[in-house]
Parts: C-alpha cells; structure tokens; sequence
C-alpha cells in the first residue's frame, strides 16, 4: 500500500508551462457603500483569488483579450473584458451591487465535483468562513454544529441523528479536508481541532447517505472542511484570542478559588505567484476549563503548497500537526464520591476515581492532490494521503497507550460526453493499522498486552448525470472491499438514484435513494478498557452495518428575501452497531434494525431592515431501535425528537451583532445511568463584531443564561463562557 501510496504521485503526467505570457490584473472589490468585500476574482480556467480584508486583490491573468468575473454571495456578479499585454499591469476597481434574487453558491462535494446547489439530490448544508469567523471560537465544529439538522453530543457529530453518542468512537459521518477523508485509522472518529480555524474557507455538510461516493463512514453523511484558497501577493493574518468561564451559580458547586481563563494567539502567511504558492500557520492556545480537572493545552502548525505548472495543471500539498496535553475529567461527582457538600451530585467536580487523569493526544495528515484538465471534456485528479494518530492515557489505574495510521490513495475521472452529461468514475484503496495495549481481542478487560492489528479497504465507483429537459436524473454506484488482519471481511454494494425537478412556481424539488454502509471500526472491534468504571470488552465478529435511505425535498425561493428549504427523509438501518450494557459490561453489537425518520427545514431570510437576517432551522426526528428477539422496540440512544435553531444578524457599517439560540428535547433514552435526570437544552450565544482598517474585533458570550445541564450522562456541558479575538490582516 505504501508502494502503490508513492507510485500514484509519482507517475501522473504533467504539462509543460503555457508559453503564451502572462499579465497581472489588481485593484480593489467594494459594495455601493464602499464596504469592502472579501470577492472572488476569476479568469474561467485560470486559479483564482480571494480579495482580502481590506478588498484587495491581485491576479495572474494570461495576456491577451479576457473575461474577469468579481463574484461575492449575495450580490451580481460582474464581468469584465480587459486585453493587457505579456508582462504589464492593470489596476480595476469593481463596485457590486445587492443581488435582486439570493444566489446559489457553488458546491463539490455530493457529487465529487463542482455543481450548482439547486442541482444535487441531497440536502446539503453550506456553512460559510463568514459563519465561522463572526463566532470567537477555536475549532471549527462550533460553528458546524448550529447548521440545520446537524448536533453535537459532547464533541460527536449527528447528522440527523445519525451517530448518537459513543465516545468519538465508529462516527457515522466522514470528515473530509479539501476532499481528503480524515476520519483517525484506529477509533473511526473525527479530529475537529486538526485545520486550523484560520484556514477554513467553508464547510459543506451532506446529508443522508454517501456511500455510493464515499464508501465506509459516510452511512450518516459528509462533511468536507475546505481549506482557503492561497490568494496572490503577500499576507500575512494575526489571531489573539482571550476569554473567561463563569464561576458556578451556586456557592456549594464552587471547586477553585480564581476564574478560569482561555488564551491563544495564531500567525498565517502566505505569499502566491504565477506558478508557486504557499501559506503557514501556527499557534496554540490555553484553557483553565470550566470545572474540575478541565485544563488543556493545544499546539498545532499547518501548511499549504501549490505548484501550477499550467493554466489546467494544479499540484497541492497540505498538511498538518496538532499536540494536545488535557486533563480528562470523567464524570462529575455523586454523593460519597467527592468532597460532595451534602450535595447529591457535583456537577463542577469529577468523581475520586479518576482524579490524576491525563491524556497526551498527537494528530496530523499529509496529502498530495494533483488536479488536471485535459480538454473541455476530460478531466481527472490523483491523490495520496496519510493521516497518524498517538494518545496516552495517563490514569491512576494504567496506561492506555495507542499509535495508528491511515494510508490512502485515490484515481477519480470526470467525463462530460456530448449532450448534457457527466460521469464521475474512480478507484480509492486506503491501509490503517494501529498497534496498541486496549485492542487485545480478549474479553478480559484485564488483559493490556499490546497488540497490532490492520484493515485494508479496496473500492471503485461511477456515477452519471443526464439532464432531459429541465430534469437532471443521476444513477451510480459503489463497491467496496475489506479485510481485516489479512482475513477477507466483507464486499459491500452502495447505489445512488436521484432526480432533480425545478419548477416555477415551487422550487427545485429533489429525491434520492441509497445505501450507505460503515465497517465497524477497528476500535469497537478490539477495545477492552475501562469507561467510567464500566469494563468495555470486545466483539471481533461484528459486521458492517447497512442502510436505504430516502428523502424528499425541495429549495425554494419565496421572494428576493426569504429561501427555504424542506426534506422529508427515512432510513432503514440494518446490523447497526450500538453501544450495549449487558451483566455490568459494555460491548459493541450488531443492533438488528433500527429506523430514523424525519422532517428537515430551513428558512433563510433578509428583513427589510437593512442589513438585518436570520434563520431558522429545525430538525424533527423519530428515531426507534425496532423489536427483535427478546427485547421490545424502543428509542435508540442520544437522539432528541426536536432540534431548533434560531440566528440573526444585524450589520451597519463596520458594526455587527447576531445571535443563536439553540434548544434541544430532551433524551428519550440513554445506555448508561438511565435513572439520572434528563432536561431539555435551552441554550442562547450572543456575540458581537468591529472592523477598523486592518483591525476586526469579534466577542462572544456563549451561553449567556449560564443554563446548566449535560448533553451526555454525568458530563457537564460548557457554562456561560465569554470570549474575544482580535485579528490583524495585511
């Protein structure tokens, strides 16, 4: 796999440089009231570039007679025709103007490449670098977690209840980055702090199904962290970040005598030219926590080259490196577990057993993509990856120690034959392997000889989209192959059929069916350990875990103002692995059946007040564990029936304020301390931004009512936090 990983990047053709000569077009973007704006400025077929903060831009443009097109969402777009010759300059200002009609943005990830929004057969959430910059925040999964349809369970992503909660182990949701899967080669979970906040440009969010594309993990959906393109010219991006953590509401749950702190401070910068491009980030940042046993330390340093040997040749290199040293609180304390008070529970502190308890966690990826268009009809891509992960536990009763890693490689084609037609085919292999002490595949949780073991997944896949009239029909497939410890596992099929119908009274309707499949994670496999308390022990016979999933939905646009969008969708799950206490332990089984169904809707909308909008999204889901053998239907775990967010924003000048509010029914049902209290989560962020020049300052106040209450059994969730970052672009 290693051979084939170096072979794939070593083979693939390259053009030689275009010889025609080449022009430099700069100048500035701004909006009728001389706001600037952060545009994309593009020559078609040519890289483009993002104007920075201030507007600014300057591009590599090929000499001669060309079309400029200024694109930023929400207002027209503008085309320019310029002719400048082989080594010269030339300075244009642009002024856009307020779209008359909300303009759809440009996607690529339901359907691996480029693609109109109103033109996927899945619901897809957009959440855009504007998004997360207005939040002060340190990791990007804050921000995904207000889109529509998608929670997050103490640190695991839902998709509309897809994954539930198990410790960050098995998601049913594949991360990607730039199109690179990222999910760890051991667990199967996601590391959300592994790009640096400062370089995501937007995350997109598939909903549903993806296997057909995407194979293993992406049972419950996509979500792909697109990194920022590396702009022309010379930046440079300065980020302090600084923040507090109310003191309990009550005297009796004090546990410190001091208020807790965060602070964090990042450097970006970035030079681009006509044929090589880069950028670097790194920083850190420091946090007292919350409650007892909280304190963490993150470290982290991520690069980007590109080298475009052609105006259709793109070469990218990507990586990066995180270092986390954090104290592992547990769960809180009960009566005569801690110093309680005379209190029943302690929320703020963690209960005696796992006093002392550290985790060491290193992560990081490299990947290499190599883009290139052929001709107007062919185009492909290659890419090599490799993603590590290494953790130590450090706790009063033994070490937990493990080390994995996940080679990846990729072919993928994109074939436009005449007519209105694409097809998508490719081929993806990937290795991960982990060795250590908690994967023994003894039932004796007692047992801590280290041991290794491997999964290997081979796949091909084709997709195809005819258009016939105004409808886009879309028919694909996936195969996918794995073995573990060089034992053949399992061979897996995953079809996809979509329609898309625009209409022009009641928008773009949209339904598809598919399979989705995840292979269980070597993780829940092979791990025997201790989870609070409770002996975790292994299951080496479970199966992949299938599901059809259907859905119904429709985009449209009510007026100039207001956008919605509405999806009715159900999935049938089959041998989906859950989380099961039986005789006092926990083990990873094969649940027979399970069915998620539902109702998804957002609406998007701009008042008349200028510069004021909102959303709202709300998430309905009824999500059973089916009757099987001895045991009756019943809720499936850490999934709530009502999820509603509400967002707004208002925007004068260089000032802004917006808000969310986030509330969240409560749990049916959870697997472990079942007789604990639930309640609902009602939960309001307020925040608030100021651009001065090269300036902007942006605060915070999460959890403004400092309501208390737990996400997951026994697990505090975050308090009121106040927070600021102050950044320096250049």
């Amino acid at each position: 796999m290693r051979s084939l990983l170096l072979g794939a990047l070593a083979i693939v053709p390259l053009r030689a440089a275009s010889a025609q000569g080449t022009a430099a077009l700069y100048g500035s973007v701004r909006d009728s009231s001389s706001r600037p704006l952060r545009a994309v400025v593009r020559v078609n077929g040519h890289p483009a570039t993002v104007a920075d903060t201030q507007g600014r831009f300057r591009l590599s443009v090929p000499a001669g007679r060309v079309i400029v097109r200024v694109s930023f969402l929400g207002f027209q777009s503008v085309d320019d025709t310029v002719t400048v010759a082989a080594g010269d300059s030339l300075e244009r200002d642009y002024r856009l103007v307020p779209a008359v009609a909300l303009l759809q943005p440009v996607i690529v990830t339901a359907g691996k490449r480029s693609q109109l929004l109103s033109q996927v057969v899945t619901s897809v959430a957009l959440v855009t670098d504007t998004e997360v910059a207005r939040r002060a925040i340190t990791t990007v999964d804050e921000a995904v977690d207000k889109a529509p349809g998608v929670q997050f369970l103490n640190g695991q992503v839902n998709i509309r209840g897809s994954s539930g909660y198990v410790q960050g182990l098995g998601s049913r949701v594949l991360m990607l980055v730039d199109g690179v899967p990222a999910n760890q080669g051991d667990r199967g979970g996601i590391n959300w702090d592994l790009v640096p906040l400062e370089d995501v440009a937007r995350v997109e969010i598939v909903k549903g199904a993806g296997s057909a594309l995407y194979g293993s993990a992406a049972l419950g959906g996509v979500v792909n962290v697109i990194t920022r393109e590396i702009p022309s010219g010379l930046h440079a991006r300065v980020r302090a970040l600084g923040g507090v953590y109310a003191d309990p509401p009550h005297d009796i749950w004090k546990f410190r005598d001091y208020t807790g702190a965060q602070e964090g401070l990042d450097v970006t910068a970035s030079y681009g030219a006509d044929v090589v491009r880069g950028s670097y980030t790194a920083g850190g940042w420091h946090s007292d926590g919350y409650r007892g046993q909280d304190r963490r330390n993150h470290w982290q340093t991520a690069g980007k080259a590109q080298w475009l040997p052609s105006p259709t040749t793109r070469v990218t290199t990507s990586g990066s490196w995180a270092s986390d040293q954090y104290e592992t609180p547990l769960i809180w304390c009960t009566q005569g577990s801690c110093d309680d008070r005379g209190q029943a529970f302690q929320p703020f502190m963690i209960d005696a057993s796992g006093r002392g308890a550290f985790t060491r966690s290193d992560k990081g990826y490299l990947a290499t993509t190599v883009d290139q268009r052929a001709s107007e009809r062919f185009a492909w891509q290659a890419r090599g990856s490799w993603g590590r992960t290494h953790f130590t536990d450090f706790q009063p009763a033994g070490d937990d120690w493990g080390v994995a890693n996940r080679y990846g490689v990729e072919f993928r084609g994109e074939v436009r034959p005449p007519g209105d037609r694409v097809v998508t085919v490719g081929a993806e292999g990937s290795f991960s392997d982990v060795r250590t002490n908690i994967f023994t595949g003894d039932t004796n949780p007692a047992s801590s000889v280290a041991r290794t073991h491997d999964q290997r997944e081979f796949a091909a896949y084709a997709e195809g989209e005819h258009r016939v009239g105004t409808v886009r029909l879309v028919a694909g497939t996936r195969i996918d192959h794995l073995d573990v410890d060089g034992g053949g596992l399992a061979t897996v099929l995953s079809p996809r059929l979509g329609v898309v119908l625009p209409t022009a009274r009641v928008g773009v309707w949209r339904a598809s069916v598919g399979r989705g499949f995840r292979a269980p994670s070597l993780a829940e496999r092979f791990v025997s350990t201790l989870v609070q308390g409770i002996p975790v022990v292994p299951n080496p016979n479970l199966r992949p875990e299938t599901a059809w999933s259907v859905e119904l939905g429709d985009a449209a646009t009510l007026s100039s103002a207001v956008r919605t969008d509405a999806a009715l969708f159900w999935t049938d799950a089959y041998d989906l692995i859950e989380p099961t206490v039986d005789n006092g332990r926990i083990q990873f089984r094969n649940v027979t059946r399970a069915r998620l169904a539902g109702l998804d809707l957002a609406v998007t909308a701009t008042a008349p007040v200028a510069g004021l909008s909102s959303t709202l999204s709300y998430t309905f889901l009824h999500a059973r564990q089916l009757a099987h053998d001895s045991v009756p239907e019943r809720p499936l775990a850490f999934r709530p029936t009502h999820l509603l967010t509400l967002s707004a924003d208002y925007q004068r000048g260089a000032i802004g304020v917006g808000g969310d509010f986030r509330y969240t029914s409560r749990l049916d049902r959870v697997e472990i301390y079942e007789a604990d209290p639930r309640v609902a989560e009602k939960v309001l962020n307020l925040r608030a931004s100021a651009v001065w020049g090269a300036w902007t300052l942006r605060a915070q106040l999460a959890n403004a009512l400092n309501y208390i209450y737990s996400q997951v059994p026994r697990t505090l969730a975050p308090v009121r936090t106040l927070a600021a970052t102050i950044t320096w672009t250049y």
